[in-house]
């Protein structure tokens, strides 16, 4: 495990930070939750019958949809959140889903946060994220960064999960939002607004969209370290940064990177891990009222217990 969980477990170790898992059923779930529970990281939330679980689970909540005490109230507060858009009895069934109901319990207050995703699609893990927690003031959407560790490197990358072609206005949001967080993970944002242009060397749509975002992200928070559009290696390596963009306080010494599109943001962290060498450790949401992280379906118990710690983390610098 890298150094980065061992600091990440420090912060949030005895906390008593609640986190759902709608997908308890699942045993890298299970056993993810079980470990999290025995070294004190969170207190664990199952959404299930307590009678299919083992009696090791002891340290873990169990919440049953079916006999929930404040089920109505549930129900009623989904309507009213929904404003309209779903009647009582639409309410009543759709919360009888793992992922609304659990949703449901950090919006009620009765958990900091919900991991699922190991069974369910991206879709009906962020859906009832979207409808309920929503996103914070200020911010229109929701993004995936991923942290990227080797070494003693770290970075943040985003969005690389979740919007195909943002605007220039959603870049600027995501870039105040990842300096925001970048903290959290031990990394002072010096953020860079990436393009295959370096500070007007090429004047295009794509180009115009990334050096729009900059400014506008500079007017939401003007004591903000960012500069672009740039290309990776004008952000990266300090003498190409000086060569192409004189003057900057970022090229060179970008730590936090924001990619224009889903295409380059999903490409780039891949070829930073599988030719870099680089732990690729997310996709994390962010931009949430309360962290909602998204599993693969492909994940094993390890990648859970890594994503509910990061979750753990997002409730305490929401």
């Amino acid at each position: 495990m890298s150094d980065l969980f061992y600091e990440l477990k420090a912060k949030i170790k005895e906390k008593g930070t609640k986190i759902v898992f709608p997908e308890s059923g699942d045993k890298r779930v299970y056993e993810a939750a079980l470990r999290l529970a025995e070294e004190n990281l969170v207190s664990p939330i199952f959404i299930g019958n307590e009678e299919d679980f083992q009696k090791e689970c002891e340290s873990i909540t169990i919440i049953n949809p079916k006999t929930y005490q404040d089920y109505d109230k549930m129900v009623e507060k989904f309507v009213e959140r929904r404003k309209g858009k779903v009647t009582h009895d639409q309410a009543h069934e759709m919360l009888r889903s793992p992922n609304y109901f659990g949703t449901m319990l950090v919006y009620m207050g009765e958990a900091s946060g919900l991991v699922s995703g190991a069974t369910h699609s991206t879709a009906d893990t962020v859906r009832p994220a979207l409808q309920i927690i929503k996103t914070k003031p200020g911010l229109s959407k929701t993004f995936g960064y991923f942290i990227m560790l080797r070494d003693n490197e770290k970075y943040l990358m985003g969005d690389c999960a979740i919007n195909p072609n943002p605007s220039s206005n959603d870049l600027a949001e995501f870039a105040v939002e990842s300096a925001f967080i970048a903290p959290a993970y031990d990394i002072d944002p010096k953020v860079a607004m990436l393009s295959f242009s370096t500070n007007g060397s090429a004047v295009t749509d794509e180009t115009t969209k990334v050096k729009e975002a900059t400014a506008l992200a500079k007017s939401m928070n003007p004591n903000l370290l960012i500069d672009g559009e740039m290309q990776f290696d004008a952000a990266f390596v300090e003498s190409v940064g000086k060569s192409k963009f004189p003057g900057s306080d970022v090229a060179g010494k970008a730590n936090v990177f924001i990619f224009p599109d889903l295409n380059s943001g999903n490409i780039g962290y891949k070829i930073a891990q599988r030719l870099g060498g680089f732990e690729a450790v997310g996709p994390f949401l962010a931009g949430l009222n309360s962290p909602v992280n998204d599993l693969s379906r492909g994940c094993n118990s390890e990648d859970v217990y890594k994503t509910a710690i990061v979750t753990a983390v997002q409730s305490i610098i929401k």
